[in-house]
């Protein structure tokens, strides 16, 4: 990986990073949850969710597990409260989640000035600060859904963002002929992204705050 990043680069193109588990050291959207929830408030909330929980063995899906979570702790939220919780959160716990490794090589790619982009399966609304916070030049995420008094459904306006979601949303932006100079994830749903990379960093970050 350091050899790939020491080459001379300007305007290196598109680089895409996943953002849970490889820039963060654990889940943001759990850990907002929790966070915002307090102790008790999320220990109830998740005895409710025990029934999607054990669902969740049968059909393994994500998206409708974090669905049955968004409905459980966010319906009825406004978005201008989520905006402010999440840059409060962001503020907060970016010491205690983001690697110091994956930092470093994002900052590395900013001097060869390749267009960074998160993306990312978690909420738009609780990452977008973080993605503020590092200068990134696009975020593609989950978006969260939202009624007509601007209030949290406990639904999602998009697929939930991950495996062959990520790759349709990246071209979404940046066109179909999208060629990413780098990519870096941790999951199973990171690896059709990194397919489509020219440099493949899977699992390589492993520091911790």
């Amino acid at each position: 990986m350091s050899d790939f990043l020491d080459d001379q680069i300007e305007d290196a193109g598109v680089v895409a990073f996943d953002f849970d588990g490889t820039i963060t050291v654990r889940d943001s959207f759990t850990t907002f949850l929790k966070w915002r929830a307090g102790p008790q408030r999320y220990a109830a909330g998740m005895m409710r969710l025990a029934p999607a929980g054990l669902a969740y063995l049968g059909h393994r899906n994500r998206g409708r597990i974090k669905a049955a979570a968004t409905r459980e702790f966010l319906a009825g939220v406004s978005r201008e409260q989520l905006e402010d919780e999440a840059k409060t959160f962001a503020e907060h716990q970016a010491p205690r989640l983001l690697r110091g490794d994956a930092l470093s090589t994002w900052k590395r790619w900013r001097t060869r000035r390749a267009k960074l982009v998160i993306v990312t399966a978690s909420p738009d609304i609780i990452v977008a600060p973080f993605a503020r916070g590092l200068g990134a030049d696009a975020l593609i995420a989950t978006e969260l859904q939202f009624d007509a008094n601007d209030r949290a459904t406990g639904g999602f306006a998009t697929p939930n963002c991950r495996g062959q979601e990520k790759v349709r949303r990246l071209r979404a932006m940046f066109g179909d002929d999208l060629q990413l100079k780098a990519a870096y994830g941790d999951t199973s749903g990171d690896k059709d992204m990194l397919k489509i990379a020219d440099h493949r960093g899977y699992r390589v970050f492993k520091a911790r705050p």
